[in-house]
């Protein structure tokens, strides 16, 4: 999803070494889908030159404060007024002090001072640098103003020592600039989300499962703690990065995502199983692998717990979302679901289209609720789908 669409991103760039990891980070930007215009400063161009930042973004690259053109002295104003966010990476403990303190005496501290809009600050530096007691009070202090503040990584410098200093992650960054920009109107609820498939082992190295992936309920989560929620994701095994910021409970069996699930849920607000656990597991487990022969396999299953239903059956004042997902009348299987299940809403889709269901990066969903309305989206990436249930939660129970 491109959570940055439409919008005008200024990314700062000050004099550090890290200086040439600022074009990466402005490659991502605009993944994102952001209009990106670069500002360095006259200690930057020592470490890199504009002429990359302004190829790779279309845009001009701004150095100095006068120039040939009467444009170029007004133009941090221009900037300024069009920002919707700004992001200065590296930040130095030259480029801070003069945040804190007011000082405009250079083209990306002059611009900082007309700006009234989200500010993203980097700081990288020697880690002696960064641990100053002044340092600390002026970053302090711009946080106190609303300046978000991504605190650097540890490990090797570029002056050979080791400690707190590096230039953070690149997508570390991103996400927190997504989430500054996020409405936070799950600000203060607790969410607990589950996701991908379970594994019934029936042996050492087979098991029973389900072509889930997991994206679905990533996604979820994924929003949901952009959008200010404290999320708690258990997890059957999949392949995902767990997403910035979220409690992930990583489980196999169908036994121990309903053991997680029970243990999590009294404390949440929202509770919505994606998870495509498996209705049946192995009755015996062979200690060793069972050896190919002529003769065909009988596995004797037992039938698990459904684990929505005990929730419905468990639950109080919470919010309780599930997923159908259905080859085949999915209406009516969703709206007996619904009922049965004691649920609050239930997406339902058809798996085994191209664009739809496990493995997909988009899907195309129903929503059904109680009152017997429903709302169908067309087929869209997950991630936009995983905000189109969370807007329908918000507005439907919460608001």
């Amino acid at each position: 999803m491109r959570n940055l669409s439409g919008k005008n991103i200024v990314l700062g760039i000050s004099g550090g070494i890290a200086a040439y990891k600022s074009v990466e980070l402005m490659r991502l930007l605009q993944k994102q889908g952001a209009d990106v215009k670069v500002i360095l400063t006259d200690s930057a161009l020592e470490f890199v030159t504009p002429l990359t930042f302004q190829i790779l973004s279309g845009n001009p690259v701004y150095t100095k404060m006068f120039g040939d053109e009467y444009e170029t002295s007004v133009r941090h104003i221009d900037w300024a007024e069009k920002a919707d966010c700004v992001i200065i990476a590296p930040a130095t403990a030259n480029t801070i002090g003069k945040l804190a303190n007011g000082i405009a005496d250079d083209v990306l501290s002059t611009f900082m001072l007309a700006i009234d809009c989200p500010v993203v600050l980097c700081p990288a530096m020697n880690s002696k640098m960064y641990e100053n007691r002044v340092v600390q009070k002026n970053l302090d202090f711009l946080e106190n103003e609303g300046f978000m503040i991504i605190e650097p990584s540890s490990g090797e410098l570029a002056c050979g020592t080791k400690g707190k200093g590096r230039f953070p992650e690149h997508d570390f960054i991103v996400h927190n600039l997504i989430k500054r920009m996020f409405p936070k109107d799950l600000e203060g609820k607790k969410i607990l989300i589950t996701a991908g498939p379970t594994r019934e082992s029936f042996d050492p190295v087979r098991y029973i499962s389900n072509h889930s992936s997991g994206k679905m309920g990533y996604s979820l989560a994924k929003m949901a703690e952009l959008r200010g929620a404290e999320v708690t994701l258990v997890s059957g095994p999949t392949n995902l990065n767990t997403p910035y910021g979220v409690n992930l409970l990583p489980v196999t069996t169908a036994e121990e995502m309903a053991d997680q699930v029970f243990s999590h849920m009294d404390d949440k607000d929202i509770i919505i199983k994606v998870a495509a656990v498996a209705d049946y597991s192995p009755i015996t487990i062979e200690d060793k692998k069972i050896k190919k022969s002529d003769d065909d396999l009988t596995i004797t299953l037992k039938k698990n717990l459904d684990i929505l239903k005990e929730i419905g059956k468990k639950k109080k004042d919470q919010i309780l979302v599930g997923f159908a997902a259905e080859t085949n009348e999915m209406e009516e299987y969703a709206s007996r679901k619904l009922l049965e299940k004691n649920l609050d809403m239930i997406v339902g889709n058809i798996v085994g289209i191209p664009d739809s269901g496990f493995g997909a990066d988009t899907n195309k969903v129903t929503m059904f609720f109680k009152s017997g309305d429903n709302v169908e989206l067309p087929s869209m990436e997950k991630d936009k789908v995983a905000n189109s249930i969370l807007d329908k939660i918000y507005k439907r129970f919460l608001r």
